[in-house]
């Protein structure tokens, strides 16, 4: 079971969250003159009592009509009041809960991988799902209310003194047994609030991986098993959520027992003041009548408190997590087009810009790198891929081949060293340039949600129809297109799952190709295709790679006979290297991989 624990700062996270009211301060400053309005209305209106019964006592029928018109008008107004903060809060609210979402959108898109790397999905959807209505709930019931029953219960109390301070001092007294309580249950219950937070996103994540592996699971028979995590996981949240419900729901029950006592205890008291004359009759009227909805605010107040409570741990964990340090981009080389060839160009500090054509020579130079400081995947890395070469990874799970690859594109940084795109240190290249710089073909195909059209497009979104039809039949992809009920438009759903693995390969390999990068990296991009489409595509494969740098992480060792040069990584470091040829006249690791001697795992 996760532990239980407070927000670790809650004045810094109410501090954030009004800084957001803050850009919509106007309604907000609406909402609460509105609601000083309401609540004034109530307070004056129940005032009115006090007259309008000694007037009737005394006979005076005008003076009392007078008061009952003067009354209404007061709660009319409280009504009218009440109806336009109620409207004005919806807005405010949304608004508020418009710019969170957009901001934690735009900064998870900042983060470095190595975040999402340790963030599970549904923790992370937890965030802009549960967390955030949280917020929403909070702002649209408990803002005004609050306001509201600060007002009333402030009043209240100072009304209640005015009619008679001596039946105000037992008021007082359960007043301060209330908030003792409500202080005691509400800061028991905080800290549970937070870990049922906690225990819905794990869940939620548990639930994402288990929907996205349903056919793992079946062909597994792993239902049962799924089932004993899911009640475990499902249990830790139901006891967080008892513990934190089982302190914040006793609030009310509580104050209302305590606030009919009081009103009891007063009845008999200000009923013995008016026999014994200490005390007119209409006074005691409205004193009834506020101690009765004395503990209105209250309640009020226990029962919003609940939502702030859990709107607080949710907040925090928004802000929490839009406090990681986001991806650095220190560079200063940005990719441009001189007479319409691509080219990098570097300011300089004489002045003029340096411009260096864009060829796609890529070395490394002495890199150390490790996602750990004290173990390190590549250790002292040379290499060199000179434009139009194409360069084969080959190496057992772990021996640093995509590690490379994501060092090329800056989703980490080495340790020691250096990694140059055409003489140019790749930190000194804007990073959003780099990677426009590069085409990336993963095993794991991804799709969106969209049109094919679209699709393709994602790799260049100013393309034309014509250039999306053009990358298509590049990675032989557009006969299978060109046989789908809508083509092109054809929609796109759940990453594709109305497509063959292959299909969506080709797809990936078409959305790169729209790219026109300068580098290539396939990370075994024809791995889940058959052997007949894979030989499809090789024409296409080839015409898309002619010109450009070539980076392959092979998976199977026949798909890279053709590269220029083989490079057999152990452990991160270069043990063999050369074209295919030369490798097997070595009789080397290669050789033995090759002849199946040993295996890639």
């Amino acid at each position: 079971m996760a532990k239980y624990g407070r927000p670790q700062d809650l004045k810094k996270t109410l501090k954030r969250l009004f800084s957001y009211m803050g850009r919509h301060a106007f309604l907000f400053l609406l909402v609460g003159v509105l609601v000083s309005i309401a609540g004034l209305a109530n307070l004056f209106g129940v005032f009115m009592i006090r007259p309008v019964v000694n007037a009737v006592g005394q006979g005076h029928v005008r003076q009392a009509m007078t008061g009952i018109v003067v009354m209404a008008v007061i709660f009319l107004a409280g009504v009218l009041s009440a109806l336009g903060y109620t409207q004005i809060m919806a807005s405010a609210a949304q608004q508020v809960v418009k710019d969170i979402r957009r901001d934690l959108f735009v900064h998870m898109q900042d983060l470095p991988l190595r975040v999402f790397d340790t963030t599970s999905h549904g923790d992370l959807m937890s965030r802009f799902t549960n967390d955030v209505d949280t917020i929403s709930d909070a702002l649209n019931n408990s803002f005004a209310m609050m306001i509201q029953a600060f007002i009333q219960a402030v009043g209240t109390l100072v009304l209640l003194f005015v009619l008679s301070w001596k039946l105000s001092l037992i008021v007082s007294v359960f007043y301060v047994l209330m908030m003792l309580y409500i202080r005691f249950s509400g800061s028991r219950s905080k800290k549970y609030f937070s870990a049922q937070q906690r225990e819905l996103g794990v869940l939620n994540g548990f639930v994402e991986e288990m929907v996205s592996g349903q056919k793992v699971v079946k062909v597994f028979n792993h239902e049962t098993a799924n089932l004993d995590t899911f009640i475990n996981k499902s249990a830790n949240l139901q006891q967080v959520s008892e513990k934190a419900q089982s302190f914040a729901q006793t609030m009310v029950p509580m104050v209302v027992s305590l606030s009919y006592v009081n009103y009891a205890i007063v009845t008999l008291a200000g009923g013995w003041m008016v026999w014994n004359g200490t005390m007119d009759l209409g006074s005691l009227a409205s004193y009834l009548v506020f101690v009765r909805q004395a503990a209105m605010p209250i309640n009020q107040f226990t029962q919003q408190s609940n939502l702030v409570l859990v709107a607080a741990s949710g907040a925090e964990r928004i802000f929490l997590f839009m406090e990681q340090k986001p991806e650095e981009d220190q560079g200063i080389v940005r990719l441009g087009y001189v007479d319409g060839m691509p080219c990098w160009i570097h300011p300089r500090p004489e002045g003029e810009d340096e411009i260096v054509p864009v060829k796609g020579v890529v070395e490394f130079h002495h890199v150390d790198f490790g996602y750990h400081a004290k173990h390190l995947i590549l250790k002292d890395l040379s290499l060199r891929a000179d434009q139009g070469k194409k360069l084969a990874f080959v190496g057992a799970t772990g021996a640093g081949k995509t590690t490379i690859t994501n060092l090329i594109n800056r989703f980490y940084e080495i340790r020691k060293g250096s990694i140059t795109f055409d003489g140019i240190d790749v930190r000194l290249i804007k990073k959003d340039d780099l990677r426009r710089s590069l085409g990336i073909v993963l095993q794991d195909t991804h799709l969106f949600t969209g049109t094919i059209r679209e699709n393709i497009r994602f790799g260049n979104l100013d393309a034309t129809d014509e250039q999306v039809v053009q990358a298509a039949r590049l990675a032989s992809a557009h006969s299978f297109i060109e046989r789908l009920p809508q083509g092109y438009d054809t929609m796109i759903t759940n990453d594709g799952a109305s497509l063959s693995q292959g299909q969506r390969q080709l797809l990936a390999i078409a959305r790169t190709a729209i790219a026109d990068p300068p580098v290539l990296i396939l990370d075994e991009a024809t791995s889940s295709i058959d052997t007949r489409t894979e030989k499809l595509i090789e024409k296409g494969m080839d015409a898309l790679m002619e010109g450009r740098t070539v980076f392959v992480i092979a998976h199977r060792l026949s798909t890279i006979r053709n590269a220029d040069e083989i490079i057999v990584l152990d452990h991160g470091t270069i043990v063999e290297e050369g074209s295919h040829d030369e490798l097997l006249e070595k009789q080397g690791i290669y050789y033995q991989l090759y002849e199946g001697m040993f295996e890639l795992s």
